[in-house]
């Protein structure tokens, strides 16, 4: 039986690992730091009509080629897990403060129109009847009903829990070095000294997937990201996914059903910086209250630090690489939680010897030769 090791276990690395398993394949996965992982930190927005921007439509139709398969995906999950995985089939208003914030609304509105995508715009009544939370500065907004949202931390739980049902094997360490002889993977190093051999091996480390003594340029970097979140208790709660346009800056506001609201997120090019800094705080604490005003008066019971996998092009990178038998799932970005259930699907079909998937093409490696 073929071995095949999975470097990395957060979302994208143990959902892989539990699709290889149901196909037979014995399957290790090195965990790395979980505790710093994005699957811990991210919001879980499921979001491929308002997340997108002009230059992405290739993207856009990756995620939305993954939205499409996360009903399936969270009813296979929850039974074979045993565990609620956390989606949430809330719709998502996209809104606006100024005149200005407006414009630019209406503008992606006009794209998406363009795309073929379905928004709805409301009126300030309408918004309000759609989210009664909303403050008195919002003005206008679109109502977005299939962007929805999970708990990323239930979900994270739910694959593992999977996984291991599955058979897959988790050894803890981080993974410092591909082996490799010739253009042959052999396995991997850790952090430990240990050599671990392997037939296969898929790279799914996040924002350290550059980091690995590989013998081939992996342009992916770390995106900080600054992350709060709080707590409703008995004040009245969010019933929809809110992202703002407000006086030029960009604010969500993701609600849990326990009452948590996951307000984000700074996004900063300064590599593995870990600070939690008063002026991120304060920008998306004041961004939250000028759009929700309520939130000012939320428990803030979390501030934390993650890092995105960037990329160029801010799309991932799938599929085989340079040294046969190492295929790669890195670079989702703002996207990892949204593009699980499809990049594991694509990954564990390349793995298996079933080739690369029409829709995983346009992202491979090759795309930055030169």
């Amino acid at each position: 039986m073929l071995h095949t090791l999975i470097v990395g276990g957060g979302l994208i690395g143990t959902a892989t690992a539990w699709r290889l398993a149901q196909r037979g394949h014995r399957v290790t996965v090195v965990a790395g730091d979980r505790s710093r992982a994005a699957s811990q930190v991210a919001a879980g927005m499921l979001a491929p009509v308002t997340e997108s921007t002009f230059t992405e439509t290739p993207l856009m139709a990756l995620n939305l080629a993954s939205l499409e398969r996360w009903d399936a995906f969270a009813t296979e999950l929850a039974e074979a897990g045993g565990r609620d995985p956390g989606l949430h089939r809330h719709p998502t208003v996209s809104v606006a403060a100024t005149p200005d914030d407006a414009a630019r609304l209406r503008d992606l509105a006009r794209w998406l129109a363009d795309q073929g995508q379905d928004c709805r715009p409301l009126t300030s009544r309408e918004l309000r009847t759609t989210e009664p939370l909303l403050g008195p500065a919002v003005r206008s907004g679109l109502l977005v009903e299939r962007d929805w949202s999970c708990d990323n931390r239930r979900l994270w739980l739910a694959l593992q829990a999977a996984a291991e049902r599955a058979g897959v094997r988790t050894v803890a360490g981080s993974v410092t070095a591909v082996e490799h002889d010739g253009d042959r993977v052999t396995g991997v190093r850790t952090d430990g000294g240990e050599l671990l051999p392997a037939d296969r091996v898929v790279l799914a480390s996040g924002a350290w997937a550059g980091g690995h003594e590989l013998p081939f340029e992996l342009p992916v970097r770390p995106v900080k990201g600054q992350i709060l979140r709080l707590a409703a208790g008995d004040l009245p709660r969010l019933s929809t996914t809110v992202r703002a346009f407000s006086q030029g800056f960009e604010v969500y506001l993701v609600p849990r059903s326990d009452g948590e609201v996951v307000v984000g997120a700074t996004v900063e090019e300064l590599g593995f910086d870990e600070r939690v800094t008063a002026g991120g705080v304060y920008e998306l604490l004041r961004d939250a209250r000028r759009v929700v005003p309520v939130s000012a008066e939320y428990e803030l019971t979390e501030c934390r630090v993650g890092w995105r996998p960037g990329t160029p092009d801010n799309a991932p990178v799938l599929g085989p690489s340079p040294l046969e038998g190492l295929e790669l799932a890195v670079g989702m970005h703002r996207n990892g939680v949204l593009l699980t259930p499809l990049v594991a699907e694509l990954v564990a079909r390349s793995v298996a010897g079933d080739g690369l998937d029409p829709l995983a093409r346009p992202f491979t490696l090759a795309r930055f030769a030169g």
